[in-house]
């Protein structure tokens, strides 16, 4: 070997001694991290959990606040004998409780060592301040606090969601993000807003002597890390109206959705029966009650239920037959209380005959919308029925039937539209025509939408041709919303076509009783309200009661539809709440002309439909 070579290897290989060297240095001298880690049986790790965001309403008011609780947390291997019924008393448990808690954790004590483990959850400060007197009596037990949520509005358990400890399938879903003991936003917008409001967990470094007693702080508290609190979130709901929303729909089934059409902002949404804010905190106690409840009050019927929307369908067939081309607004058509084919009939209600458009939305002629959508069907444009179906579905899904709308709302169904694939199974391909589906020009047969589409399709009428995706939160400090909230989305129907239908729900509200209007319970004066109303059949007892509703006429400030199962027709009930819900926003009062109508709707109880389901 030569010299020159000998002297290459050597000095490689005091560079590779340097560095060894210099990185053992740093682990061993500089960087506290592995001693830490290797030191972990010396060292007690407490948790300090982050205040959770507020969350506000658009004008500020908090809907979803905080105040403090504690867990009871236990060290099996620090316990020494304690007096279980002296414990018992200053926790508020019956001694067994706490002797049952102690065998478990003997049982288990190898898997647990030097764990602490949470005995109790969100005792009330003052059993926990009794507890904090005594506590010197009982070793290896401590307390540690946490926030827990607090509701100064009853903005209802459905839209403002649980907050819930997670189990092992969230934790595994969340790829290591939780873990035991963590709470975290399960439905409504705790878990819409999850990622906002939870914050970062932080942490308190202590150490243990050699009888495994917590002895002090580790440095000082130098290595602690401070808890980051949650970001706060402001909605589009209105904390006035929505709680004003849910005292007309007590004791009645269904759903009532407003949305300020000119942003697709989501101002109320009420499902009813729904969960009371009472239960919000302490979830756990009430679910399988709440779950056992054949109201299914956790169902949130505003974007989960799949109701036929009924006559306010009408406005759509309105729109697709004067965009095709096959009617227009002066187009008459008769109706002798029905439309009949073959040996069927369509029925309908009384009412002058014939009648233009605007009269048919005035009055909700079914005969009129049968004439239309076989118009539609049959047009010759098309090849056949089939292909003139697969074109007025395009229209359909255009004012955002048949699928998910894309709010920022969990949970949201997207309803069932047919399409001429579903009626080849039904009836056989080419054997089906404009008549089978007949039901379709009146809202009923196969079709299938939640109250958030009747509400969304309320804003597209609102507007003349388009529509904001609905939402519930709002752009903040940190907290941005997906661009997509603030895009039109336009049908496929020509804007100038609008007005005429539009004219048509503003006389079915306002043309006066004897006109053969059928909203004009809805009136009010001064404030235009634009309306349709709507009875769904219903298989299991009487028909829904639907109504959709924009005011004022011009540059709308509001859209609502109600829902109410077992209401009836239209204008028996969803017309009154949903009309009494926009003067309320529109004027924040009720008039003394429609006080007595008030107090009927809130007083209403419908629930006796279900007793005998």
């Amino acid at each position: 070997m030569t010299l020159n070579r000998k002297n290459k290897i050597l000095a490689g290989l005091t560079v590779a001694a340097l560095i060894l060297i210099g990185r053992l240095f740093v682990i061993q001298i500089l960087d506290d991290s592995y001693k830490i880690d290797a030191s972990n049986n010396s060292m007690v790790y407490s948790t300090i959990y982050p205040t959770r965001g507020i969350i506000y309403d658009r004008n500020g008011k908090i809907l979803v606040g905080n105040r403090v609780a504690y867990d009871i947390l236990v060290t099996p291997k620090e316990v020494t004998e304690f007096d279980t019924l002296a414990l018992g008393e200053a926790l508020g448990v019956p001694a067994d409780f706490i002797r049952g808690k102690m065998a478990e954790y003997h049982k288990n004590r190898r898997r647990i060592g030097y764990q602490s483990v949470v005995m109790l959850k969100q005792l009330p400060p003052e059993t926990y301040m009794r507890f904090a007197e005594l506590s010197f009596k009982f070793p290896g037990f401590r307390g540690q606090p946490r926030s827990i949520r607090q509701y100064p509005y009853n903005a209802g358990g459905n839209l403002l969601g649980y907050v819930s400890e997670v189990d092992s399938r969230y934790i595994e879903s969340h790829h290591g993000e939780y873990k035991a003991g963590d709470y975290a936003g399960m439905t409504g917008i705790e878990a819409t807003c999850e990622k906002y409001l939870k914050g970062e967990k932080g942490y308190k470094i202590y150490l243990r002597d050699s009888r495994n007693r917590i002895e002090s702080s580790y440095r000082d508290g130098e290595m602690d890390k401070e808890a980051i609190p949650g970001k706060d979130i402001v909605t589009t709901i209105d904390a006035e109206l929505q709680h004003y929303g849910q005292t007309l729909m007590q004791n009645k089934v269904g759903s009532l959705v407003a949305i300020e059409p000119s942003t697709g902002e989501i101002l109320a949404l009420i499902s009813s029966p729904g969960i009371d804010v009472d239960v919000l905190a302490d979830i756990g106690s009430h679910y399988n009650r709440i779950l056992s409840d054949p109201l299914k009050p956790m169902f949130n019927r505003a974007v989960q239920a799949s109701y036929p929307p009924g006559s306010v369908f009408k406005l759509v067939n309105a729109l697709i037959g004067l965009q095709e081309g096959v009617v227009t607004p002066q187009t008459e058509y008769p109706c002798h209380r029905g439309y009949r084919y073959g040996n069927r009939k369509m029925g309908c209600h009384d009412h002058r005959s014939p009648l233009d458009m605007k009269e048919s939305i005035m009055m909700s002629c079914n005969a009129y919308y049968c004439y239309v959508l076989r118009s539609i069907l049959e047009n010759p444009e098309y090849g056949s029925v089939s292909q003139a179906l697969a074109k007025w579905d395009e229209y359909v899904s255009g004012f955002g039937f048949g699928r998910k709308l894309g709010s920022d709302f969990p949970s949201e169904l997207g309803g069932d539209i047919p399409d001429p694939e579903l009626y080849d199974r039904m009836y056989g391909k080419g054997r089906w025509k404009a008549t089978n589906i007949i039901s379709l020009s009146i809202g009923q047969g196969e079709i299938g939408c939640t109250p958030l589409h009747l509400a969304n399709l309320c804003a597209i009428m609102a507007n003349r041709g388009f529509y904001y995706i609905p939402h519930i939160i709002k752009s903040s400090e940190g907290v941005e919303i997906d661009p997509k909230y603030t895009r039109r989305n336009y049908t496929m129907v020509d804007t100038s076509y609008f007005p005429a239908v539009v004219e048509g729900m503003y006389m079915a509200v306002n043309a006066g009783f004897g006109s053969g209007a059928t909203a004009s319970i809805a009136a009010v004066e001064g404030l235009d309200i634009c309306g349709k109303t709507g009875t769904a059949q219903n298989p299991h007892g009487d028909d829904n009661s639907v109504f959709i509703c924009f005011a004022p006429k011009d540059n709308p400030k509001i859209a609502v539809a109600a829902y109410i199962e077992h209401g009836s027709f239209g204008a028996r009930w969803a017309a009154p709440i949903a009309s009494l819900l926009t003067e309320k926003y529109l004027t924040r009062n009720i008039d003394d002309s429609r006080k007595e109508l008030e107090k009927r709707m809130i007083e209403g109880v419908l629930l006796d439909k279900y007793n005998d389901r």
